[in-house]
């Protein structure tokens, strides 16, 4: 007897995790060091002064302080500063 495979089977139904990828601490927020600031894949942003890269290029805190995103350079990389908070 011919049979046709039935109707309700998924073949589609594969698909990878979402990675959080992202800002994680905004301008102006005061965060504790190592605390990651931006997740992100290539360096989209570039560490700063007091700001630390991992090897998949996560950016976070060396010193306790607040965020500052800025400029840098002819090109205009966006880079991520840390400003210290006063002890």
């Amino acid at each position: 007897m011919a049979h046709k495979k039935a109707g309700g089977s998924s073949r589609n139904g594969r698909d990878s995790e979402s990675k959080r990828l992202g800002v994680k601490s905004y301008g102006g927020e005061l965060i504790s060091a190592g605390s990651i600031i931006i997740r992100q894949r290539g360096t989209k942003i570039h560490p700063g002064v007091n700001v630390g890269m991992g090897k998949d290029h996560t950016l976070f805190a060396l010193v306790n302080g607040t965020v500052a995103f800025a400029t840098r350079g002819k090109e205009k990389k966006k880079v991520v500063n840390i400003v210290p908070v006063a002890a």
